[in-house]
């Protein structure tokens, strides 16, 4: 490796430690690049060398073949697949990629300029600089460069390192040409921007998981990037942050939309970017979310494929797809487009388009340099280069396609054996033929499938090396005949265009599936082709091939290979994909194959099944590299025992020893791929031995294979190992996939699967070289995809030919050789060619092949000799027949006694009964297979009924009258839709959802009672010290009487504490009953309401500003109900009419049956009467078949067989009127009349009467007469009733039908309504949900807003209550201390003292920290306050934490528990205002979104309004038909009615009356309604007055309680407290220690003070001497010093003694103004005594000092101290030692 590919790597492995994936690069790396930059700047003016930079042929060291061995000649494929392969360097140059190559084409000469490859892994793509002074060439392989070619010059200009690890996919630059942006391909896929020019990264970041397509600068927006790919598309900014520049990126949301990769897209001026989809619509990028999605009109597809580019020109968008089509659309509107419903899309029609051809695919479009020009460059996918004028004006030229290629990877190619020419062909159907000696394509042909295989007929066949087989996908073979028409032109006399045709002399279609090798015999007498279908096929050579036969092979045909001369077999050798290799003799033309098919039998076949060996050639290397270095560490171990004994030493144990073996590790294990690796070549190195090339796991080696002798009877089974293999270096992933060997058999050429074209140097007779290990290689195809498919050399040797997978074809020359550009030769037409008819050619892709129409000829053959046997056999059983009839005509002529009977006749009864029984077996065959056609009629049947006859509920049926021609019918009613009730039932469940939901939020409200008191936070508890404790027998020290006061004013203590909870309670409830200050009455607010709705100047519906109503919006669930409603109203109304006319047929059925049964009884009593007094009969009527139309579907065989059979004047029959029943009784009746009649008549024919019998039948005639007239009248008034019904219902009916038209048209307005909000209801929806959702949201807040409020009230109420509490506990306290306490000062110390608290509850461990650190602190803070006032009062000799002496205990441990309960309060009361103040802030939150959410709300409502209008307005276009009478009409103009009564009202008679009487009902309302207010003002006034009234007597109450308070307890107090402190058993129990303490001391008190007057006798006694012996002492030292002074009185000032004299007078300042504070003290005092004597508490005399006891020793004074002895410690004066009391007037007297 050289130098600069390892700093290419450390570069790249620095950069990729030193940025993250989101593009972010540390300060560090900024800093260090900043410093690189200024120390190395590129001079401008640098170029790079081009030969040092370009990549070359590689060669070993010990090859011996020239570097120079092939130069490129020309390049006649374009890889048109490729991503963005055509660009524009100027108005005449076209450049793209090819393999290795850069073309530079000029599309005016159509020469081409190449350009290597540097890297010499490939080229990715190319992009010209906006300048077009340069181009840049991203490049393939390990660590590709950039380089920045000039133009026109090609110098390289800059190289860029280090951006990618494999290749590089895409790059663009940005508008100012500064910046270049490069995406790499997998693995890393990394994003790079470069600063170019100085060849510097300015960012970089992982782009994204998967392919990245393309990448683009904003033209507009400086610093944006977009990417996309496959199935994404990334948005990146350039941004500045603390740390540098970084690069960001948003991966683009599909959301809703089908995930799709993302070919090509634009970035608009405003941000917004259009992207393509893989469906042909364009998606409108806002952001990274899809704002909408573009179609065409009706939901068509933009383009009808992948969209591949966008351009964005002078306000129009051009996009091209894969359809051909390049389409322009409207900026402006694509830029603003929205959709309008929730499908997502947004409609729009192209402004233009043009559409290239039916097959063409555009992938890229690339615009010319010059300005204003219209001209664009196109690239086809289907291998072709577009020129396009796309002005989109009158002028605008057609489409020009300037070159054609073969589009994909080339299937076949071949050369001539006698000149430069080279034929192609590839999948895109087409045939090409090219002269690579004047570099140029001479004839093209195509086809509807493409081609696979190709091979150049040898000249011993046809004699002009002219004639090309080509084989294709869909099986079929074609000879194609190539000649020069120009020799045509003599002979015929026609003229033909191009220098070559190719004519097709026979198809014909071997195989079923693609040809895959084509090959001729040595001889050229066969030829053989190869298919995927795993057959070979033989052809005999002729002027028309004929084919002999096929034979099978285990697997789909690879290679085919004749074996050459030198062999004395003419086999062939057949290589299959899977591994298997072939090897038949050669079938003679005349071989016999079976009749019916193709398929040869009986050649000889050897075969080969390659079995993996490389798995073991990998474990032998190990092996005998184990042993090498076991061997050479033996040799060792005995070359440093020889030293050692030349040296003269002894050995050591150690080297003596064997060096222990370490323990290997395992060999590698034996493989054998599964499935087997591909075989890719095979050609013969000797008969019966060949050469195989793998792939797969296999490659790397060449191995050396021959078939066995003894052959597998089952083929697939066959395992067979090479003999001999040749390892081939650089090839375990990179296998041959073609080999090819010059004429003289000096060069092996071998076309790799990287696209590299290796070359090796055979030795004479050397098949292959031996060891293959120097070899000259040269990457020359794409090296991703771009394998080398076929390697080929002219007929001379001075051309090597190469295509491969990518479409590219190339020509190199061999060495440099001087060869002059002339056309190669054309072979001429064939003789008489031009008097031929073309030849057929197979087009259909299902044709049959040769064997399958061989085998279809063989089935119609046997099929025609089997029909001729059947007729044969026909025709003589007619003849059978015919003779058998002659028998038995001739046996009929015979005498009876000589006729043979029909059993005679029968030679066997078998015949018959097998004969019927086959008949029989027939007829059931017949049934069964009509039995589906039986079904399938009566399954039919039930549908026909189904949709005509179970539809219908009710039929029409007309009853007709008897007597008159009136008629009555009943209504055709269909069964009621299923979406009917379901409707309804919807409607039901929507009304009663609102009810519940209004009955749910008045309950809800109803339970959140603002005033109902809650109870006390946790945590917070009565104290033990106000708890009333009930006395203890046996502890208390109460007896008697106390005893019994003490329950008493417990019970007494207690019902005051119930009656002032009780009370409590109801204020609660009153303040809880309390209105709010903006409640209002719910009957004010339903009568506002009624008002507003009712009260006005109301718009008519057809009014612009006419606003619907919220209880008469109309949706399509609630105009469904309503029609729904409708039509089940008209539905039960006919149902009821039909009912009754069914009724009245009923009544009719049974009127024929009396009237039928009357006319028998008639008939009876006309057979007993003369014939002269006979009535005619009553006509009995009939049902006719309207009356009846259920009996059309009553049907039975004969009907069936009459419908059947095929009449031309066939009559219907009639139905019957009468029932069967009817008919059958008037049949008997007939009947029987007539035997009675027969019989009457016979009696009276037969006897004679007498007289008597005369007269009795006389009357029995005149009885008969009347039943007689009575049947009649009877029948009569029957028929005339039955008519009156009829008449009667006819006309309700005909009112109805008004009623129903009526309906109808109300039920067809209804369903234009239904229609109309059907087509809003989508808008309406959305509109609709939008708004709910607001008030939704406006509900929940508040909700919230509600319940933050009341527990802000409670925590307020809380507060109160902790307040309170807190009073309470002081006051308790205070209260506990009682009067005159001395320890009051202390215990008031212990009570506020701030102590350390245990935690009740633990929190987390940060928290518990932060808290106990927060709680030290304030502890401290505390500790030191109290230290201060301790300081501060002077008193720190006793300790707040231990009860001192003569301190009662108890009221100690009442005072820390008071303390505790204290605390607990305080602690309780900040927590609930910190909890108070976090919901004042949240309800403040929750008010401001109220505010931001009702504004929305508003907003919505409002759309909601506008949308109702336009609904109203649309409804009111709609036409009603209202029928109205004329004295309905009150329009009058002039005293006449218009003819045009457009401009009318059409209202309701009871609407109108309504109105009428609403306006007394007004008037009577608003006099009510003035009385109301006159009432309302009135009491007003009265309750204010009140008001007033309670309040200055509330104050004046309040000033009484406070007077009384202070004239009983002298402050005020809470007299709570005192109720609850007044039956303590506790208290009572130390007034009575109090008491029999105070006794004790008055016993002692007067015992003393009688002491006290003594003391104070004596005292007065010892002062008063005292006294004296001062003043005496005082006068004693005035005179001496005033002797003193009279001594001295020069040598001292008079100012001493004026000194002394004013420090006295100072003094006794002082005394005066003490004694006057201590006489107001005293008046204090005095007032503070009568003031407890009013109360009625028991006042103490006052504590008197203890004297000092008297002195026994004299006094003295010194000079300057106070006149006054000490009595106790210190400095303190008697009185302060006595227990820090003032001292008493009777002692400053004393001091006096």
């Amino acid at each position: 490796m050289s130098t600069d590919d390892m700093s290419e790597k450390d570069s790249l492995r620095d950069a990729e430690h030193t940025v993250s994936e989101e593009g972010e690069e540390t300060e560090g790396n900024i800093e260090e690049k900043e410093e690189e930059t200024h120390k190395r700047m590129i001079p401008e003016d640098l170029y790079y060398d081009y030969q040092e930079l370009c990549s070359r042929a590689f060669t070993t060291d010990d090859s011996r073949i020239p570097q120079n061995l092939l130069l490129l000649s020309h390049s006649f494929g374009y890889d048109c697949r490729r991503r963005a392969n055509l660009q524009l360097l100027d108005e005449n140059t076209l450049t793209f990629v090819a393999g290795n190559m850069l073309v530079l084409l000029n599309i005016q000469t159509k020469e081409k300029r190449y350009s290597r490859s540097c890297s010499g892994g490939g080229i990715g793509t190319v992009m010209p600089h906006p300048s077009r002074r340069y181009v840049a060439v991203a490049e393939k392989g390990e660590q590709p460069k950039i380089i920045i070619y000039e133009y026109p010059s090609m110098r390289p200009y800059r190289v860029l390192r280090g951006g990618t690890g494999r290749a590089y996919s895409c790059i663009d630059f940005d508008r100012e040409g500064t910046l270049l942006a490069s995406v790499g391909s997998a693995p890393d896929y990394m994003l790079t921007l470069w600063n170019w020019k100085q060849e510097q990264v300015v960012l970089r970041s992982k782009a994204f998981s998967q392919d990245v397509y393309r990448v683009t600068f904003s033209p507009d927006n400086p610093g944006q990037l977009t990417t996309s790919g496959s199935g994404h598309i990334k948005f990146w900014k350039m941004a500045n942050s603390f740390t540098g520049l970084k690069l960001q990126g948003i991966l683009g949301r599909f959301g809703k939309t089908a995930l799709t990769d993302v070919e090509g897209y634009v970035v608009l001026p405003d941000g917004k970017v259009v992207s393509g989809s893989e469906w042909g619509n364009m998606l409108l990028w806002d952001g990274d979310l899809i704002k909408v999605e573009i179609c065409r009109k009706e939901g068509r597809t933009c383009h009808n494929g992948v969209i591949q580019q966008f351009v964005l020109e002078e306000g129009e968008l051009m996009t091209i797809g894969t359809d051909g089509a390049v389409r322009s659309w409207d900026f402006e509107s694509i830029d603003a487009a929205d959709s309008v419903d929730d499908s997502g899309l947004f409609e729009i029609e192209p402004m233009n388009e043009m559409i290239i051809g039916r097959n063409v695919s555009l992938s890229s479009m690339v615009r010319s340099p010059i300005p204003d020009s219209t001209i664009w460059y196109a690239q086809d996918s289907n291998g072709g280069i577009w020129k396009l004028d796309l002005s989109f004006s009158n002028i605008t030229q057609d489409p020009e396609c300037l070159f054609s290629f073969h589009a994909g990877a080339i299937e076949g190619m071949d050369v001539s054996s006698s000149s430069h020419l080279m034929a192609t062909t590839a999948l895109d159907c087409s045939v090409r033929v090219f002269d690579f000696l004047s570099e140029k394509e001479i004839t093209t042909c195509r086809y509807k499938q493409g081609g696979t295989t190709l091979t150049w007929a040898p000249s011993t066949v046809v004699g002009n090396d002219g004639l090309l087989v080509v084989g294709f996908e869909d099986g079929v073979v074609r000879l194609l005949e190539l000649f020069n028409p120009q020799s045509l032109q003599a002979v015929v006399g026609l003229r033909h265009s191009g220098d070559a045709e190719l004519r097709l002399k026979q198809a014909f279609k071997p195989h079923n599936a693609p040809v895959t090798a084509i090959s001729y015999e040595r001889n050229g007498s066969i030829m053989a082709t190869g298919s995927v279908d795993c057959t070979v096929f033989f052809f005999a050579v002729r002027d028309r091939y004929e084919p002999i036969g096929f034979i099978t092979v285990p697997g789909p045909v690879q290679v085919l290979q004749w074996a050459p001369q030198l062999h004395e077999r003419n086999t062939l050798l057949i290589a299959c994909q899977t591994g298997h290799v072939v090897e038949v003799e050669a079938p003679g033309p005349d071989v016999q194959n079976d009749g019916g098919t193709y398929q040869l039998q009986n050649l000889p076949i050897r075969h080969f099944c390659f079995s993996s060996i490389k798995s073991r050639i990998m474990r032998d290397a190990e092996i005998a590299r184990r042993q090498a270095v076991k061997e050479k560490k033996k040799k060792e171990r005995e070359e440093r025992l020889e030293k050692l004994k030349e040296q003269g030493q002894e050995p050591t144990e150690d080297d003596l020893s064997e060096e222990e073996e370490r323990e290997e590790e395992g060999l590698p294990p034996l493989y054998i791929p599964n499935p087997p690796s591909p075989l890719h070549c095979a050609f013969y190195s000797q008969p019966g031995a060949f050469w195989l090339s793998m792939g797969g796991y296999d490659s790397g080696y060449l191995y050396h294979c021959k078939f066995s002798e003894q052959q597998a009877m089952d083929v697939l089974e066959q395992r067979d190992e090479p003999f001999f293999f040749i390892p081939l270096q650089d090839t375990d992933h990179n296998p041959i996939l073609t080999m090819c060997f010059s004429s003289m058999r000096q060069l092996l050429l071998c076309g790799m699967q990287d696209g590299s074209i290796r070359v090796f140097l055979l030795e004479a007779g050397e098949q292959p070289p031996g060891s293959m290990q120097a070899y000259w290689s040269l990457s020359v195809h794409d090296n991703q995809y771009g394998s080398v498919k076929h390697l080929c050399f002219s007929h001379d040797g001075c051309f090597v030919l190469s295509s491969g997978a990518d479409g590219n074809i190339f020509s190199f020359r061999l060495l440099e050789q001087d060869l002059q550009k002339h056309q190669a030769k054309i072979p001429s037409p064939r003789i008489g060619l031009e008097s031929e008819p073309a030849a057929p050619d197979i087009e259909d892709p299902a044709a049959y092949s040769i064997e399958t129409a061989k085998q279809k000829l063989e089935l119609e053959r046997m099929q025609r000799e089997a029909e001729l046997r059947k007729q044969e056999r026909r025709k003589n059983l007619s003849e059978l027949q015919e003779q058998f009839q002659t028998i038995l005509q001739i046996n009929q002529t015979l005498p009876e006694h000589l006729r043979l009977t029909h059993a005679e006749l029968e030679l066997d009864h078998r015949f018959h009964e097998e004969a019927e029984r086959v008949r029989d077996e027939r007829v059931r065959e017949v049934r069964q297979e009509l039995a589906w056609e039986e079904e399938k009629n009566r399954i039919g049947l039930q549908k026909l009924q189904k949709m005509f006859w179970d539809s219908v509920a009710c039929d029409t049926v007309i009853v007709s009258t008897i007597e008159s021609d009136y008629k009555v019918s009943t209504y055709r009613l269909l069964v009621p839709s299923s979406k009917v009730q379901p409707m309804k039932e919807q409607d039901q469940v929507v009304q009663e959802s609102e009810d519940t939901d209004l009955e749910h939020q008045r309950n809800k409200g109803e339970q959140k009672d603002p005033g109902n008191p809650t109870a006390v936070p946790e945590g917070l508890s009565e104290p033990m010290v106000l708890q009333p404790k009930a006395p203890q027998a046996g502890v208390s020290k109460l007896v008697g009487r106390r005893a019994e006061k003490l329950r008493k004013a417990a019970e007494k203590a207690e019902g005051a504490r119930a009656k002032i909870q009780q009370r409590k309670r109801e204020w609660a409830e009153l303040y809880a009953a309390k209105p709010s200050e903006d409640y209002e009455d719910p009957e004010d607010l339903c009568a506002i309401q009624l008002a507003t709705e009712n009260m006005g100047d109301f718009k008519l519906k057809t009014a612009k500003d006419f606003t619907v109503p919220e209880h008469l919006r109309m949706n399509v669930e609630r105009k469904s109900a309503q029609l729904a409603v409708l039509e089940e109203q008209i539905y039960q109304r006919k149902s009821k009419m039909n009912a009754r006319v069914l009724a009245l047929r009923d009544s009719k059925v049974a009127l024929i049956s009396l009237l039928h049964s009357l006319q028998t009884q008639l008939r009876t009593l006309q057979q007993l009467l003369p014939t002269e007094k006979h009535r005619p009969l009553p006509t009995v009527p009939t049902l006719l078949s309207e009356e009846t139309p259920e009996r059309k579907l009553c049907y039975s065989h004969t009907n069936l067989q009459q419908y059947k059979a095929p009449r031309a004047g066939r009559r219907q029959e009639e139905v019957q009127e009468v029932p069967v029943l009817l008919q059958q009784e008037s049949m008997e009746d007939t009947h029987t009349e007539e035997e009675l009649r027969h019989s009457h008549v016979n009696t009276h024919s037969e006897q004679q009467l007498t007289e008597l019998e005369h007269e009795m039948k006389e009357m029995e005639d005149i009885h008969n007469l009347y039943l007689q007239d009575k049947l009649i009248k009877q029948m009569e008034e029957a028929v005339w009733t039955f008519d009156a019904e009829v008449c009667l219902l006819r006309d309700e009916k005909l009112r109805l039908d008004v009623q129903m038209k009526q309906a109808d048209l109300r039920l067809l307005t209804l369903f234009e309504e239904l229609l109309l909000m059907k087509e809003f209801e989508m808008r309406e929806n959305t509109l609709q949900e939008r708004m709910n959702t607001r008030n939704q949201e406006e509900r929940e807040l508040r909700s919230k807003l509600e319940e933050c409020k009341q527990q802000l009230e409670q925590k307020r109420r809380d507060i109160a209550k902790l307040q309170e509490k807190e009073k309470s506990l002081n006051a308790t306290f205070h209260t506990s201390l009682g009067e005159n306490n001395k320890f009051t000062d202390f215990l008031t110390r212990v009570f506020k003292k701030k102590i350390k608290r245990v935690k009740k509850k633990e929190k987390a461990s940060t928290q518990e920290k932060e808290d106990s650190d927060e709680d030290s602190d304030e502890e401290s803070v505390y500790e030191d306050d109290e230290d201060d006032q301790e300081s501060e009062s002077g008193v720190g000799t006793l300790d707040d934490s231990v009860c001192p002496p003569n301190c009662d205990p108890v009221l100690f441990e009442n005072t820390v528990k008071l303390r505790e309960h204290c605390l607990d309060v305080e602690e309780l009361l900040m927590e609930e205002k910190k909890n108070a103040e976090t919901l004042r802030k949240e309800c403040d939150s929750l008010v401001k979104k109220e505010k931001i959410v009702q504004s929305s709300l508003k907003a919505a409502e409002g759309d909601l309004e506008l949308f109702n209008r336009e609904k109203q307005q649309k409804l009111n276009e709609l036409d009603v038909v209202v029928p109205l009478r004329l004295h309905q009409i009150e329009y009058i103009v002039n005293g006449e009615v218009p003819t045009q009564l457009d401009s009318a009202l059409v209202m309701k008679m009871a609407a109108v009356e309504r109105q009428q009487e609403r306006i007394k009902e007004l008037q009577q309302e608003k006099n009510q309604q003035r009385e109301l207010y006159r009432n309302a003002r009135q009491q007003h006034v009265q309750l204010s007055n009140e008001h007033k009234y309670m309040e200055k007597k509330i104050q004046e109450l309040e000033a009484r309680c406070e007077q009384m308070m202070m004239m009983k307890f002298g402050k005020l107090v809470d007299l709570e407290a005192l109720q609850t402190l007044s039956g303590s058993s506790k208290l009572e129990e130390m007034k009575q220690d109090s008491r029999e303490k105070e006794a004790k001391n008055l016993k002692e008190l007067k015992l003393w003070q009688n002491k006290v007057a003594e003391a104070r006798l004596a005292l007065t006694e010892v002062t008063r001497e005292n006294t004296k012996r001062l003043q005496r002492l005082n006068s004693l030292l005035m005179q001496q010093k005033l002797l003193e002074d009279k001594i001295k009185a020069r040598q001292r000032m008079g100012s001493q003694f004026q000194g002394r004299h004013q420090s006295d007078e100072k003094e006794r300042q002082r005394l005066q103004n003490l004694i006057q504070s201590q006489a107001e003290e005293m008046e204090a005092l005095k007032q503070e005594i009568s003031a407890l004597s009013r109360k009625g508490g028991h006042v103490l005399p006052p504590s008197h000092t203890r004297l000092p006891p008297i002195p026994t020793t004299p006094l003295t004074m010194r000079q300057g101290t106070q006149p006054y002895a000490t009595a106790g410690t210190g400095d303190t004066p008697p009185v302060a030692a006595a227990g820090g009391y003032r001292p008493s007037l009777y002692a400053h007297s004393l001091y006096y």
